[in-house]
């Protein structure tokens, strides 16, 4: 039996892992391959590379099983005690499955939590699926969140819920996109009236790349100090100097190559848009990178932590609401994530890159930063937030800065309207799942 769970959990997990490779790397790749940046086969080779180096190297040695805090451990088990007091059996024994010395209720427990991370992954996954073959990019993580709500519902009622925690999760829906408009909007306008809307747009310019390949040196920096060394909000303040130090090379190096660039040719009155556009074209590059890394490192558990949850209960490991995570189970994250982007995420790449608003490397750039930075900062914060709500949020700040008529109003409303199923359809899935495995055990 043990070992027929652990199949059943890897083939889940794996599942899961390709679907968060096919919906959600495009926040990482698409605003660069639909602003022409880079192309898919090498989005698919970089994205291939960082995010399987961030999901193995810094993917954790230890991950939330119970997501984000929203379920107590401790409620489930006082109800399978309750239930085991209600129903009053005639001493059962234990099965060879069951950890020593383990008592009737935890043996429930454990057989609840194996089914409930099971219906976790699967009803995120077959919702992921769903939204991707509709190229709607949604929140993995709302989608495993609200996945586990539905099973704990269906397994021991709403109370076991820590819904001031989900409520914090339903204002990141408002809270995210906004601030990572605002960040994109005021960059890109910045962009606009100092270089391109400028009588040299390639003088200025030559001003403006370093300092933003600087500011991108030191968030960015700042970003993977923070997440590398795990450092918490005190703490946090410790990286940067090393940061600005790593952001004003950053500065330095790219304006001696810039100058150097500029120095062995002359650029053309009708060239010098082009110009400008390929060298935000290359910062682009590197923030997608830096993204990518980052998806890797913090999606990978939407697939493996509760995959390893199985994987730890069902070989007898003491129930908590954390589970160590072996190197392999990493991998594999890794190894689903690059699959599903390399086969499937070229729907929602199409989406986020194209159909949102025209984007360009300028343009792509103010979206990429931004959205870099409001993550960076809600992470400071402490707040739960999406990737996806605010990427799309800076796409869409990107767009407004040139006019509400840059934006496709029918995508955006398709998009919010996904967003917004994502948790209580994940919910439905994961409980109807749910109660089917146990039906079953």
């Amino acid at each position: 039996m043990t070992t027929a769970l652990v199949i059943a959990a890897l083939a889940a997990g794996l599942y899961m892992a390709w679907n968060v490779g096919a919906n959600d790397v495009a926040n990482a790749m698409g605003t660069s391959i639909g602003s022409g940046a880079m192309t898919l086969r090498t989005a698919v080779v970089l994205a291939a590379v960082f995010e399987f180096c961030g999901a193995f190297f810094v993917g954790g040695s230890v991950s939330q099983t119970i997501r984000k805090g929203i379920v107590e451990v401790d409620a489930l088990r006082r109800h399978a005690v309750t239930q085991r007091a209600d129903a009053a059996p005639p001493a059962p024994q234990l099965s060879p499955d069951d950890a020593p010395g383990e008592t009737p209720a935890e043996a429930e427990l454990r057989a609840k939590l194996i089914a409930g991370m099971l219906s976790a992954l699967l009803a995120s996954a077959i919702w992921l699926n769903v939204a991707t073959f509709f190229s709607q990019p949604v929140s993995t993580t709302h989608a495993i969140v609200g996945a586990v709500v539905g099973f704990a519902i269906a397994a021991a009622g709403p109370r076991c819920v820590v819904w001031p925690k989900m409520a914090q999760i339903a204002a990141s829906w408002v809270v995210s996109p906004i601030v990572g408009a605002a960040l994109a909007y005021g960059l890109y306008r910045c962009i606009q009236t100092w270089v391109l809307r400028t009588r040299h747009p390639v003088f200025m310019a030559k001003r403006a790349v370093p300092i933003c390949y600087g500011a991108v040196g030191f968030i960015l920096g700042l970003s993977v100090l923070y997440k590398v060394m795990h450092l918490d909000k005190a703490t946090v303040f410790k990286a940067l100097p090393l940061a600005l130090i790593l952001g004003l090379a950053a500065g330095a190096a790219s304006r001696t190559v810039l100058l150097r660039s500029a120095a062995r040719r002359r650029v053309r009155r009708k060239d010098r848009y082009a110009v400008v556009e390929g060298w935000f074209g290359r910062i682009q590059i590197v923030t997608a990178c830096y993204m990518a890394f980052a998806h890797g490192a913090n999606d990978v558990a939407n697939a493996i932590g509760p995959l390893a949850a199985v994987v730890h209960f069902a070989t007898g490991g003491q129930i908590a609401s954390k589970a160590p995570v072996p190197w392999w189970l990493l991998a594999l994250g890794g190894l689903g994530i690059i699959l599903g982007l390399a086969t499937y995420g070229y729907k929602v790449i199409e989406a986020v890159g194209k159909r949102i608003t025209e984007i360009t490397p300028t343009r792509g750039f103010a979206a990429g930063f931004g959205t870099a930075s409001t993550v960076l900062i809600c992470s400071l914060m402490g707040l739960p937030i999406s990737t996806t709500l605010v990427l799309v949020g800076a796409v869409m700040g990107v767009g407004m800065a040139r006019g509400f008529a840059a934006i496709d109003l029918k995508i955006i409303r398709r998009i919010f309207a996904s967003w917004v199923l994502t948790i209580p359809v994940s919910a439905v899935l994961a409980a109807a799942i749910y109660k089917c495995l146990m039906l079953l055990a």
